[in-house]
């Protein structure tokens, strides 16, 4: 992959109102995928990553609209969500923590679920590294 993904988040429309608020819209929220970068972009919120730090990716969901509408970290262990839809979702888990949920970068997160359009598509783009090539 010489060019960059791009992948739109999946928006419930029950959920359109209450995310317009944060300033969170389609036309606002993309993930981004290069050879070099992972760029994530959820209304006013940012998460940046050099692709290789990306230590895996899977499926989950279907998500509780409390755990996974809006930005939400994780109690349980410091992830963070960028949730648009209730339905399923990637997490995504880095080798580094990374800095998205507030402006100076204080909070550090091992993981990011996103709530993108096409999450099998996704998944597959960032585990086909991974596996052995065989002649």
């Amino acid at each position: 992959m010489s060019h960059e993904e791009e992948f739109g988040f999946a928006f419930e429309e029950r959920y359109r109102p209450l995310l317009a608020v944060l300033g969170v819209r389609p036309a606002t929220c993309r993930l981004t995928l290069s050879e070099e970068l992972l760029r994530v972009r959820f209304g006013p919120w940012l998460v940046l990553s050099p692709r290789h730090n990306v230590a895996g990716a899977e499926l989950s969901g279907p998500f509780s609209p409390l755990k996974a509408i809006g930005v939400r970290v994780s109690m349980a262990d410091g992830g963070l969500t960028f949730g648009s839809s209730t339905t399923q979702g990637v997490c995504l888990c880095f080798r580094r923590s990374v800095s998205g949920s507030e402006p100076f970068g204080l909070l550090r997160h091992p993981a990011l679920t996103v709530t993108v359009e096409d999450p099998a598509r996704l998944i597959g783009l960032l585990t086909a590294r991974s596996r052995p090539a065989y002649p």
